[in-house]
């Protein structure tokens, strides 16, 4: 089985999701569970597209709707003096098993450090809730310091931490990656790799050293695969994205390759085994 751990659904507008510029076209539409299967996913984390508490509910509603959609990580306004009832509404729902920010999109590079962020964080552990880190390169260093702000907090790194694949860099994002590596509660998924190279033209190889140098840092046991559907289909069918993992995956353990595509992420996401 496979636990894509890293997806997103999505009724396409315009004004809703202006991040889709023209280079963007075969994104121009909707992105529903039933086009998702079609790819032979077994199981997914759907992930919030756009920070709106209607599509974190939205979300919900199609993971009771679906079954294949083991979780939902949403968006709840973190620095808002409502949090905690807007937390206790919708963590009531089993289904959701995380938040997120769209932290690369803050003009402050160091938002996550603010002390109002910082509380509302805070909180999600009341709710057995994991916090999804969506970050470039450059906010590594603070992530750690973030990190450490919130030792008993359940963190997954969305897409590697989205290193300069197209300019072919490597460091510091490698050194980085390994320091955050060693706070025990984080967790990494391997996802949104094809999207930071060049779209036409990436191979394996190309971004083999980076699957590898997530793989030496955090391990078969805190790495996740996930797809980052339909975003990947810029760059990649959702099928190549697959057998590009499981052809690095292939010196793995029978073992270490079923934390990869699906222990990590039921662990980490505190998913039913079953």
């Amino acid at each position: 089985m496979i636990i894509d751990a890293h997806q997103h659904f999505w009724r396409y507008s315009a004004d809703e999701y202006r991040w889709i510029d023209q280079r963007m076209s075969i994104l121009r539409r909707d992105f529903l569970p039933e086009d998702l299967k079609r790819c032979g996913v077994d199981a997914v984390i759907s992930v919030q597209a756009r920070q709106s508490l209607f599509e974190t509910q939205w979300l919900l509603e199609l993971a009771q709707a679906h079954q294949f959609i083991r979780g939902v990580v949403g968006w709840v306004p973190l620095i808002h003096h409502d949090i905690q009832i807007e937390l206790e509404r919708l963590a009531v729902n089993p289904k959701l098993r995380g938040m997120r920010h769209v932290l690369q999109d803050e003009p402050d590079d160091r938002y996550m450090l603010r002390d109002d962020f910082n509380r509302g964080v805070a909180m999600l552990e009341r709710f057995n809730l994991r916090y999804d880190i969506l970050i470039f390169e450059r906010h590594l260093a603070q992530t750690i310091r973030f990190v450490d702000r919130h030792p008993k907090q359940i963190f997954i790194l969305d897409h590697v931490a989205k290193p300069r694949i197209r300019d072919r860099q490597i460091d510091p994002w490698r050194k980085l990656l390994r320091e955050l590596a060693q706070r025990p509660n984080v967790y990494c998924k391997i996802s949104g790799m094809v999207t930071e190279a060049d779209w036409k033209t990436w191979s394996p190889a190309d971004l083999a050293p980076y699957f590898d140098a997530a793989l030496e840092a955090f391990s078969p046991r805190r790495l996740m695969f996930a797809s980052d559907w339909p975003v990947c289909l810029l760059a990649s069918s959702y099928a190549r994205w697959v057998q590009t993992v499981r052809q690095w995956a292939a010196p793995l353990s029978a073992a270490e390759q079923q934390r990869l595509f699906a222990a990590t992420a039921i662990e980490a996401y505190g998913l039913d085994e079953s």
